[in-house]
């Protein structure tokens, strides 16, 4: 596997989310074989002392490869937690992308991870959208993330690292169980991956082309931020398409919430997006919260509008003429 490992990206302007481990740092080298322009960013989480090391070694290699390299440092005095930290990590990358104006951001998740994902998915009962949640290309507001190594297994970059005598890190909070994502990796996705490594990728490359089948000629409407979709009356084509859309603007639905909005049909979720079903249509758009002036209600109940759609389409000044 070490001398097949290939990676192909079409965009000009890139952005590396760099950590100095074997991933991405394997991710690294491999868009310099290949010719692909980067810069990187990484980001000291001040949980460890070997950060400190793991920063010098990203400016050291940005340096002598001509490279840009964008570094934030977690607070201390700022809870952490899993999800608090990637919450900070993409609100950074999000930051330094729109400033520089980045096509893409590049990601060194393999297939250890996305079988990881798929097993955490499962257990916790999930659809084919969630199961198949990590992705090759997905939209993420105004650009593109690429995760380019999904085929390849994290002992394959190892190899290709040591190989090639090329320095990285092995982050040692990576050992502990107490989060639930070592608890698999070490238990469950590491053995399977080490053991059906060539079955798994191709399992995966069959779904990701089924769930694409599904999902091909949908009847999208698009209003600025609001999305409309015909419905069918099938609830479970119509969470397909709301988990997709929800997907792309950084939700991840729960099963209590998927509950939730097939029960009432109108429901805000996470405090940011207004979800709603009619007889017709599905209806997805960033909650607002506005007065609105009775002529305005008016038309919207006409138009069989959803409540929770309203303000939003208020806000943006909407014509029913249109």
């Amino acid at each position: 596997m070490m001398d097949k490992l290939k990676v192909d990206i079409q965009y000009n302007k890139n952005l590396l989310a760099f950590s100095a481990g074997i991933d991405s740092t394997a991710l690294f080298f491999l868009l310099l074989k290949y010719n692909i322009s980067f810069d990187i960013a990484i980001v000291d989480y001040n949980q460890r002392l070997q950060s400190k090391d793991e920063v010098i070694y990203a400016t050291q290699l940005a340096h002598k490869y001509n490279k840009k390299c964008f570094i934030s440092t977690y607070p201390v005095n700022l809870k952490f937690s899993e999800k608090d930290a990637r919450d900070f990590r993409y609100s950074f990358f999000d930051e330094i992308i729109i400033k520089n104006d980045y096509e893409t951001l590049i990601t060194a998740h393999q297939l250890n991870d996305k079988l990881e994902w798929f097993l955490m998915q499962l257990t916790k009962g999930a659809g084919i959208v969630e199961l198949l949640g990590m992705k090759e290309k997905s939209n993420r507001n105004s650009y593109v993330t690429l995760k380019p190594l999904l085929k390849y297994s994290k002992q394959s970059l190892q190899e290709y690292l040591d190989n090639n005598n090329i320095k990285y890190f092995y982050d040692e909070s990576n050992s502990d169980q107490k989060y639930k994502r070592n608890f698999f990796r070490h238990n469950f996705s590491d053995k399977l991956i080490n053991d059906f490594e060539q079955g798994i990728s191709n399992s995966f490359e069959y779904l990701d082309k089924d769930l694409n089948s599904l999902i091909l000629n949908i009847d999208k409407k698009q209003i600025d931020e609001l999305s409309i979709y015909k419905y069918n009356g099938d609830d479970n084509i119509a969470m397909r398409y709301i988990d997709k859309e929800l997907k792309l603007r950084g939700v991840l639905l729960t099963k209590k919430t998927r509950d939730e909005i097939i029960k009432n049909k109108k429901v805000v979720v996470s405090h940011k997006i207004s979800v709603s079903i009619t007889i017709e249509n599905i209806y997805i758009c960033p909650y607002v919260n506005v007065i609105m002036d009775k002529k305005f209600k008016d038309r919207c109940r006409i138009n069989k509008i959803p409540n929770n759609i309203r303000a939003y389409l208020f806000k943006i000044g909407y014509n029913f003429a249109n």
